[in-house]
């Protein structure tokens, strides 16, 4: 697995707060519109800043899906149409931020990182602006886990997403990110489940690459969904007009899964590193064991080696050399000193 960049881009050291920096690797932006009321719902694609400039004197609740972080003008014009705090933008562009919740005048900021590319390990930003009219979100590339909350807004009355305010918008979008993290923990729960069975039954060598890699890949994971935990409780205990306490109850809800999500994450850490360490453990046990047997061959061959070595010198005055029975009487009495050390080492418990 391809190890994730751990430095999120910054701006240049010195640079004004607010200055919005575009990364060179960043894609095109283009827009996402959904228009939602209790009556009806639009979705445009490929919207422009006219659309969007229109649609908020005219619809109770926006959402501005802007993908691709490339165009800084665009994400400016966004900014001010909805009155976006310049800081948070930053916090926008400069992606690998931290997950957090921050609260401005008619507005709130939450960023969290979202599972770009499960297969590959791949995160990406994605932050929310919203307040009890809009909610406005920043992704870095197509693809999100947003499909199921937009089914909802199209089924028809009753649906909470079209009769309730944006800040329970924000609180279903945020939930769908959360819980798509569910399925990647799972399956790597599975994982390591088949891994310590087979290691239990037979240690390969593949078998350390495979844990120090999905160790790797779970240290990232929780570096992503330990923070989650503060910035959802702030959501919860912010005192904002524009966040209900009905809303809050959700978060309260989507909270808890994310407390599950560190659990779990935490435990197959645990798991993995005790597996590793039993791997070795089992790895010295068996090599010990192939020393052991070395060690009790040449101990037997030890004494047989002296004996031949005895025997196999020619010189004239040299006892036994003349003896009829003599090569079976050696060969017997070898055999006899061979077991009878197989006896001793038995009986010591070395065999």
């Amino acid at each position: 697995m391809k190890r994730a960049n751990r430095h999120g881009r910054r701006a240049p050291i010195g640079a004004s707060p607010g200055t919005l920096i575009a990364d060179p690797a960043a894609r095109q932006s283009a827009l996402n519109l959904t228009l939602i009321s209790p009556d009806a719902c639009e979705f445009v694609d490929n919207a422009s800043l006219d659309d969007v400039a229109a649609a908020c004197d005219s619809w109770p609740v926006i959402w501005l899906d802007c993908v691709g972080l490339a165009n800084i003008d665009l994400i400016e014009q966004i900014g001010h149409i909805f009155g976006l705090h310049t800081l948070a933008l930053e916090d926008v562009v400069n992606t690998g931020q931290r997950p957090k919740a921050d609260f401005f005048d008619d507005h709130a900021f939450f960023v969290l990182s979202m599972i770009d590319d499960a297969k590959s390990g791949r995160y990406e930003q994605i932050s929310f602006f919203f307040n009890d009219k809009f909610v406005v979100t920043f992704q870095e590339r197509e693809g999100d886990p947003f499909e199921p909350v937009r089914q909802r807004i199209r089924t028809s009355n009753p649906s909470r997403l079209r009769h309730r305010k944006a800040d329970y918008l924000a609180y279903a979008l945020i939930d769908a990110v959360v819980d798509s993290y569910f399925p990647v923990v799972d399956a790597t729960g599975d994982t390591v489940d088949k891994i310590e069975d087979e290691l239990l039954a037979s240690p390969q060598k593949h078998q350390i690459g495979q844990l120090h890699g999905l160790r790797r890949a779970t240290n990232l994971l929780k570096r992503t969904i330990w923070p989650l935990r503060d910035a959802l409780t702030t959501l919860i205990r912010s005192d904002a007009a524009f966040i209900s306490a009905e809303t809050k109850v959700y978060f309260n809800d989507t909270l808890d899964h994310s407390i599950r999500l560190t659990e779990t994450v935490e435990s197959q850490r645990e798991t993995m590193i005790g597996l590793i360490e039993m791997h070795l453990s089992l790895s010295q046990s068996r090599t010990n064991e192939i020393i052991g047997v070395l060690t009790i061959v040449s101990a037997i061959f030890i004494p047989l080696t002296f004996l031949a070595g005895i025997w196999g010198m020619n010189f004239e005055n040299m006892p036994e050399l003349k003896t009829v029975y003599g090569y079976p009487a050696a060969l017997g009495f070898m055999a006899f000193v061979a077991v009878g050390l197989v006896i001793i080492f038995k009986r010591r418990r070395w065999l």
